[in-house]
């Protein structure tokens, strides 16, 4: 017996959904319902149009809605708006946007895919001409428009996520200054621990881009034909101002049927995609889901997700019952030639879920040292100090952070620890990596920790240790010395550590703590090995070394003196 389906919403959810449905089913009835003109477009893609990457507009239309009336054999409705659900009756009432027509649709079951909305902050003067957000082709029209009109020179970002950056980099590719402010104190906070993040922020004034941290914007105002932000002590003249603060999920009318929210706001479904009513199921950015790492609800708003949850509602309808395993919200941003990536969860979120962890950072080559061209790749790991379960991974640098990032997150997925990272056998050719991998380098390090080779401290803990009376001991070279320092550190090079250990006794047999740190953590792990062979137990490692502290402790210096 054939069935109905309806489905609300198009893009990644809505579309990968009707296209799978009619995959499995040959006779059932799909339509789909977009209110805007667009079923199917490469939303990831819009910053990428704005600043010429990609310069046909019409590369961003994923999937026409001619081809899947003709291939697919599915009922598109474009401009029409869903505005109630009666579950009982099971019907939608929907609104023709074009000629305002109001009618009536039947369901067997129904799909819920209608995404997230950009924030509108309620900030004083968002709603003037030239402040956009960015969601559909049409916005990116607007916004192109705009600035080839105004002949514009410069731009406000509002906002640090992956939204606000792209679009930072994406204006500065079409020749604007650009300033971004964002109230938190680093970029992707939702995302990035601080000391990676720090090496973004170093990045990213070479490339020219404002950085306003740890400020507020108050108002936006016109001035003299163009606007004016306001935030802190700052005032940031503009030609167009972009507001990316975040997304909230569309559940005004899952809510408004009657259907269950979870604690994040977002549309409850269960293992299966269904909602609270089972002749409902919800996919995309307005449903609330777990994170497999934390067993905690989660608003993951990612493309890559809501494609495979498209796909898994189609099969659950379809009988199969597959259950989505939840989403580890693995990502990557690229930024000019640098790009950062992440999976899992990273410091703050343990450490408000009370979850126990220990992390590590290494800085090794993308690539085989030998082969010309080559650069760092930074990396850190969060695993659980009891068994040595991967909790999170991030990654840094201008090559190689998809491959790591992707490895990692399939390690993640398929529950194995540190010491399965130290084995993995990957491809390795020298214009691609090294005989010992980063991801390899990575487990090792914290293999090293979970065996009790070493202990680590974080470049946050230095100030209280040294406060405390540990001693730092620097290994480097006299010359990477001489480029800077933490105070009051003891130098001796990793070379010569064993003829002069005289030095070191007298802290050494007084109980206080030794920290020791090179430029990344290898030589002053080398440097650990020897003091604790010799029966020193007190000894800790600086993971990520100097590189890693110097940095985040620049960008706190800098955000700390800055005017409040």
């Amino acid at each position: 017996m054939s069935k109905k389906v309806v489905i609300v919403g198009g893009v990644a959810g809505g579309a990968s959904c009707a296209a799978r449905l009619r995959r499995l089913d040959e006779e059932t009835e799909i339509v789909v319902f977009e209110r805007g003109p667009y079923v199917s477009f490469a939303n990831c893609g819009l910053p990428y149009h704005v600043g010429g990457a990609i310069p046909k507009r019409a590369n961003l239309l994923v999937v026409t809605p001619h081809l899947l009336r003709q291939r697919f054999r599915i009922d598109i409705r474009a401009r029409q708006e869903v505005a109630r659900i009666d579950r009982a009756g099971q019907q939608v009432q929907v609104t023709d946007l074009e000629s305002g027509r109001i009618y009536l649709e039947n369901y067997d079951y129904l799909v819920l895919a209608p995404g997230a909305a950009p924030l509108r902050p309620s900030i004083p003067g968002v709603e003037l001409p030239g402040v956009f957000s960015l969601r559909t082709i049409t916005d990116t029209d607007t916004i192109i428009a705009w600035i080839v009109e105004r002949q514009a020179r410069e731009a406000v970002v509002i906002g640090a996520g992956y939204i606000g950056l792209e679009m930072a980099d994406n204006f500065k590719q079409r020749g604007l200054t650009v300033s971004v402010v964002e109230r938190a104190d680093q970029v992707l906070p939702v995302s990035l621990d601080y000391e990676m993040a720090a090496l973004v922020h170093v990045y990213l004034r070479k490339q020219e881009i404002g950085l306003h941290f740890g400020e507020q914007v108050q108002e936006i105002r016109e001035d003299a034909g163009r606007l004016l932000v306001r935030a802190g002590q700052h005032e940031l003249p503009a030609d167009l101002v972009l507001v990316a603060v975040g997304l909230r999920p569309e559940t005004g009318l899952a809510k408004e049927a009657g259907l269950e929210l979870g604690p994040t706001g977002g549309i409850r479904t269960d293992a299966f995609l269904r909602t609270s009513d089972p002749r409902i199921y919800a996919v995309g950015d307005a449903i609330e889901v777990v994170n497999p790492v934390s067993g905690a609800p989660a608003l993951i708003p990612l493309a890559g997700p809501a494609n495979r949850q498209g796909r898994l509602a189609a099969d659950n309808i379809c009988g199969r019952e597959i259950s989505y395993r939840g989403t580890v919200g693995g990502s990557i941003i690229k930024l000019f030639d640098l790009a950062a990536a992440t999976v899992g969860l990273g410091t703050r979120q343990l450490r408000d879920l009370k979850i126990d962890y220990r992390s590590v950072i290494i800085h090794p080559l993308a690539r085989a040292g030998y082969y010309p061209g080559g650069s760092q790749v930074s990396l850190k790991l969060l695993f659980s100090p009891s068994d040595g379960h991967i909790l999170g991974a991030q990654a840094i640098g201008q090559e190689g952070v998809d491959k790591r990032i992707d490895v990692l997150a399939t390690a993640l997925q398929a529950g194995m620890t540190v010491y399965d990272l130290e084995r993995l056998e990957l491809a390795y050719a020298p214009q691609f990596s090294s005989a010992r991998d980063p991801v390899n380098l990575l487990g090792m390090t914290a293999a090293n920790i979970m065996r009790g080779d070493v202990a680590a401290v974080d470049w946050d803990q230095v100030e209280a240790l040294q406060h405390d009376g540990a001693l730092v001991l620097d290994v480097r070279t006299p010359d990477e010395v001489k480029a800077g320092a933490i105070p009051d550190a003891l130098h001796i090079p990793v070379d010569d550590l064993r003829q002069r250990m005289s030095e070191l006794e007298a802290v050494l047999t007084s109980g206080r703590k030794l920290v020791v740190h090179c430029a990344s953590g290898l030589r002053s792990y080398i440097a650990c090995r020897i003091l604790k062979s010799r029966g020193y137990d007190n000894v800790y490692n600086l993971s990520g070394g100097w590189r890693t502290y110097r940095t985040a402790t620049t960008e706190r210096s800098r955000l700390t003196a800055a005017p409040s």
